[in-house]
């Protein structure tokens, strides 16, 4: 290959790996913008494993115990032999006080349980019926909710509505009715037009829980038949039920008419429900203290976790967090003095692990589901632990030993084996390879003598079964 071959390869491997260094950043910072709130379950995840994750690993070490052993036992060299035992024996050390680190709030006296967390429907129960409607959070009262979520637009005649999208294309037909606005903010539609949309539909054409097959003619009817939901008519069905009613409430644009007077259309509509205020949580921080004074009666809720000073001065008595935002030991302190929920939680391992944690209440799209977690998942005392974590590392040590003793014996036994097998001529002769056939022929002849010497056998038959022609006297060429 000549020099300039040599030089172009080069620069070209220079540009692949840049290439793919480069490509590899950008898709690690694209994965980390979409599903950065999502690493946060990692943590909380090992709370729920960490102690099952243990004893797997713990199984699997054990287990390349036979593998190490058999390789120790068949090397001839020390230093491999040390630096793989001792490598091996720092696992298996480290496996066996790993539990000294797992925390998980599931290992608790089974007597400091608290009661089981309530749970709000958020969106309803979005996956029996489309969220944000009265049907959603019909299914959702079915499910023995505690309270029920939505998330709050103002139209453009100031009219709350529920709404969890900035535009309507995903969960309404505006694409069909008003073609040429489908992607403008729903805060731009006036509550005749909003009311003239079909919200339901939707969720029959994309199934997105895959319930849809499940219904029966008459529900598949009434889903289809939806409409955008009121701040009004969820306030309404509430007070109906005497649920707690907690939603996110989004300001209009900046050029829109409700831009200013946004709270006070939806405090309007709060007393015109006719809703006990205690009923309501209210969320927005702006004017907390203009609302305290116009409604004194709801319940001032923070979405941010602020000091406890803070949260006295402006007379906030209950906290709406994400999951990932409190520790076990955030809430079980907070809880003493003001009400935490955490939202979205769906899955009933990590409702476990919340419950484990002392929360006491939780913002789920999955009522549904929830309602079958009667009680943790897993919960064992802090002694029940400790007694399977002592009695996994005596057996673990114990099969270790076992698999060390027998392969190193069947080892050693298979070499003695061996050499008891080779005299000394055998030995000399498999040396001699590569020696002059004169040579090999004299071994041979020694060999021939010594067996015959030992009773092996006549020696006309140990020269021809060793290569050699007795009569000839000539070494067999092979």
């Amino acid at each position: 290959m000549s020099m300039g071959q040599q030089l172009n390869l080069h620069w070209l491997h220079k540009i692949g790996v840049s290439a793919a260094l480069l490509t590899t950043a950008i898709g690690f910072i694209s994965v980390n913008q979409t599903w950065g709130e999502e690493w946060a379950v990692i943590p909380v995840s090992l709370q729920a494993t960490g102690p099952f994750l243990h004893l797997g690993a713990l199984v699997a070490v054990t287990a390349l115990a036979w593998l190490v052993a058999g390789q120790i036992a068949r090397t001839e060299k020390i230093r491999f032999q040390v630096v793989v035992l001792l490598l091996y024996l720092s696992v298996l050390l480290g496996l066996y006080m790993a539990p000294l680190s797992i925390t998980s709030p599931c290992i608790m006296d089974h007597a400091n349980l608290t009661p089981r967390p309530d749970v709000i429907g958020h969106l309803g129960a979005p996956m029996l019926a489309p969220e944000n409607t009265i049907l959603s959070f019909q299914r959702a009262l079915q499910m023995n909710v505690s309270g029920l979520e939505a998330d709050v637009a103002i139209s453009f005649d100031g009219v709350p509505f529920l709404m969890r999208d900035r535009t309507l294309r995903r969960t309404t037909d505006v694409g069909k009715v008003f073609p040429a606005r489908q992607l403008d903010d729903a805060s731009s539609f006036n509550w005749t037009d909003l009311h003239s949309l079909n919200a339901g539909q939707w969720f029959l054409k994309d199934d997105p829980f895959w319930t849809v097959q499940s219904m029966a003619q008459r529900e598949v009817m009434l889903v289809g038949n939806q409409g955008v939901c009121s701040l009004e008519q969820l306030l309404r069905l509430a007070s109906l039920h005497n649920q707690t009613v907690v939603f996110s409430l989004r300001r209009p644009p900046h050029r829109h008419p409700c831009y200013h007077s946004w709270i006070n259309d939806t405090l309007e509509v709060i007393r015109l429900s006719g809703i006990p205020q205690h009923l309501v949580m209210w969320t927005p921080d702006w004017d907390r203290g203009q609302v305290r004074q116009v409604a004194p009666g709801l319940q001032q809720t923070s979405v941010e976790k602020l000091p406890p000073q803070v949260l006295h001065q402006q007379g906030i008595s209950s906290l709406l967090l994400r999951y990932s935002q409190a520790s076990p030991y955030d809430i079980r302190w907070v809880n003493s003095n003001v009400s935490v929920t955490l939202y979205t939680v769906n899955e009933p391992w990590l409702f476990s692990v919340l419950w484990c944690s002392g929360v006491s209440s939780v913002s789920s799209e999955a009522p549904n589901i929830l309602r079958k977690v009667p009680y943790p998942i897993w919960l064992m005392s802090p002694d029940e632990y400790c007694l399977i974590w002592v009695a996994a590392d005596l057996i673990s040590f114990t099969v270790v030993i076992g698999i060390f003793v027998f392969q190193n014996y069947h080892i050693i036994r298979w070499r003695l084996s061996g050499m008891h097998s080779y005299n000394p001529e055998q030995i000399m002769l498999s040396a001699a390879v590569r020696r002059s056939s004169r040579d090999v022929n004299i071994m041979k002849e020694k060999l021939i003598f010594s067996e015959v010497s030992n009773g092996v056998g006549s020696a006309e038959d140990l020269y021809m079964e060793n290569g050699f022609d007795y009569y000839n006297n000539e070494g067999i060429s092979h």
